[in-house]
């Protein structure tokens, strides 16, 4: 059977997952959700797969605009993925009300606990934590391959309901259109090095250099990979990331999330 993982990823959790997935499935292709976000996807597979981080108790907009566009074959098995840092909020149920609603059914949504980085909020976790959930995520690719391999269907994982539910609400319906301007909360000190790795690794190209300092644009989706990915930690947002430690996927390189990078126009 063909398999095809789209994947969203900043700091490289969704992609080592989707990854380790595509691993587990045999010959499944990995795309970029950011350059199929286009034209839907091209891969008429028997499996697809979508990784995504959980983004204020929600989807991250591309994640949410692609799966709009998504096409798949009548008996497609289609299942998602959520890395996240603590609840997963009404991520998969948003996805199966989109798809839905298009005539496409989520077969199950699964969750993975990964080391959480949004800095805004906190810092990164010890590195000795951060190697304790690699391990777990290891075991849990395995069990969710295993569960799609045998085309499981009804298991979404998103408990406490109530919880995630009243989270999802205060935060993500209520904040998720302010998402593509929050980029004004960005700013650079003076350790910027004017190396441009942030307009690199942003995947909606909404930073541009002008004489070698960055600029953001208005269609950001708050992934935070160009405050993650600074080599010097000179992008701050706000004043609540000073001094507070970045976090990266160690087996994911910079090269690896400037891969997903598209001209926001063909988004």
């Amino acid at each position: 059977m063909s398999a095809a993982i789209y994947y969203f990823s900043a700091t490289g959790n969704s992609l080592m997952v989707a990854r380790d997935i595509a691993s587990e499935l045999k010959e499944a292709k990995l795309l970029p959700i950011t350059k199929a976000a286009g034209s839907g996807s091209i891969e008429q597979a028997d499996i697809v797969g979508i990784v995504f981080p959980v983004y204020m108790f929600g989807l991250p907009l591309i994640v949410a605009e692609f799966l709009k566009r998504l096409k798949a074959k009548p008996d497609a098995y289609v299942f998602s993925v959520a890395t996240l840092g603590g609840l997963p909020g009404r991520a998969h149920s948003l996805i199966r009300s989109i798809l839905g609603a298009r005539g496409i059914e989520l077969a199950c949504g699964f969750s993975v606990m990964m080391p959480g980085n949004y800095t805004p909020l906190y810092g990164a976790i010890p590195k000795e934590q951060q190697e304790g959930m690699f391990k777990k995520e290891k075991i849990k690719v395995k069990e969710i391959a295993r569960l799609v391999t045998e085309r499981k269907r009804g298991i979404f994982e998103e408990k406490p309901f109530l919880a995630n539910f009243l989270l999802y609400v205060l935060l993500y319906r209520a904040g998720s259109k302010q998402i593509p301007g929050s980029a004004k909360g960005f700013w650079i000190t003076d350790a910027c090095t004017k190396c441009g790795r942030c307009a690199k690794v942003c995947p909606v190209a909404n930073i541009e250099m002008k004489d070698g300092r960055p600029f953001w644009l208005a269609h950001c989706q708050h992934c935070m990979a160009c405050l993650q990915w600074c080599p010097v930690e000179a992008i701050q947002y706000k004043k609540s990331t000073l001094g507070r430690e970045r976090y990266r996927h160690p087996g994911i390189s910079e090269e690896d999330i400037g891969g997903q990078r598209v001209d926001p126009l063909k988004i």
